[in-house]
């Protein structure tokens, strides 16, 4: 017999009466099965997914959120992390700058790096992470032979380097070394001037991209970690002939200041690392913390890293309000960036 309150084999309670137990957490909200038919739009799509379980639905859940934050009343943060753009996601995050989506901007020297070697004529070019003859060692060793460096599938001649590192000494670091010392904003945001001015000047096919939107949209770029990157190796090269020094310290007031005077704040963090604690730290020395907060990344929370913790992790931290609207996305950035962005803004009527 089933013990007091137990269900019998045919799901009925043990009085017999039909009725379903008591349960607090247990809603009836069954799942849906999304649809994806020809001529289905990304935002109709991601409409879909919240029928349906999985990261499917958390995705769907970012759509909305991420809607919220593009209307103007809140300030946007947005940190850059991975290789966004040799991978290519540089159109999508410059097009965000110049439609007024983003009010500060972190992001790794790395990104900035590739961003600026696109906009002076440099090319990421499409290659492969092994080859079917050649262990993943000797594949590598090949490239290193032919001078072309490897970013997973993404291939990149060493020459693109050398044009980036004649870029910085003749256009970028002359006019920072005549005021000695200066903060990493300013770098970036001489960067984008130079960037913006070569891309024109030469006419270069691709656009001059996020540092050159973001100085032409007056958006500050923080770059917390810039020493680790060739841009920050040959900011250091040219420190040891000139005056250019760097002040980090420098950025957290402007930073911060952007945080005070925000009547409403969202954090969109891609991928992990410094950007990421950057963005959200900011809110430690502020009145308030985060009303919404999107996290796309790859990385698991359960080894208690910051790239991969969750945003509710970041609450308890004070980062985040006790009722933010915030969700965490663990699939490949550069398949749910283009998503999020292009559902959203077709949510928000754009």
């Amino acid at each position: 017999m089933p013990e007091d309150g137990a269900a019998d084999g045919d799901g009925h309670d043990a009085d017999g009466s039909g009725h379903e137990p008591e349960r607090d957490e247990f809603h009836h909200d069954p799942v849906g099965h999304a649809e994806a038919a020809a001529g289905t739009t990304v935002g109709e799509l991601a409409a879909e997914y919240g029928a349906a379980g999985g990261g499917a639905a958390t995705l769907h859940e970012a759509v909305d959120i991420y809607a919220e934050m593009l209307e103007d009343d809140v300030t946007t943060f947005v940190g850059l992390a991975g290789a966004m753009v040799p991978m290519g996601m540089r159109r999508i995050v410059a097009e965000l700058i110049r439609d007024g989506h983003v009010d500060a901007l972190v992001t790794t020297g790395a990104n900035l790096t590739h961003d600026a070697i696109e906009a002076i004529g440099g090319k990421h070019h499409h290659g492969r992470s092994g080859h079917p003859e050649k262990s993943e060692r000797e594949h590598d060793e090949t490239l290193r032979e032919e001078g072309v460096d490897r970013i997973y599938n993404v291939y990149l001649p060493q020459e693109h380097f050398a044009l980036f590192e004649s870029h910085l000494r003749d256009h970028v670091f002359p006019p920072l070394a005549e005021q000695g010392t200066v903060t990493i904003e300013e770098l970036t945001a001489e960067l984008g001037r130079a960037n913006a001015e070569i891309n024109e000047r030469e006419d270069v096919e691709e656009r001059a991209g996020i540092a050159a939107a973001a100085y032409e949209n007056d958006v500050p770029i923080y770059c917390p970690a810039v020493q680790d990157s060739v841009l920050g190796i040959q900011a250091w090269i040219y420190n040891q002939t000139s005056d250019l020094t760097l002040d980090a310290l420098g950025d957290m007031t402007g930073l911060n200041d952007l945080a005070h005077e925000a009547d409403s704040s969202g954090a969109l963090v891609v991928g992990g690392g410094v950007p990421k604690n950057f963005v959200l730290q900011t809110m430690l020395v502020a009145p308030d913390a985060y009303e919404y907060a999107v996290q796309l990344t790859m990385d698991p929370p359960h080894t208690g890293g910051l790239s991969g913790a969750t945003l509710d992790e970041a609450r308890s931290w004070g980062k985040l309000e006790p009722a933010a609207r915030n969700v965490s996305v663990y699939a490949d950035a550069t398949i749910t960036l283009p998503l999020l962005v292009a559902a959203a803004r077709e949510k928000a009527g754009e």
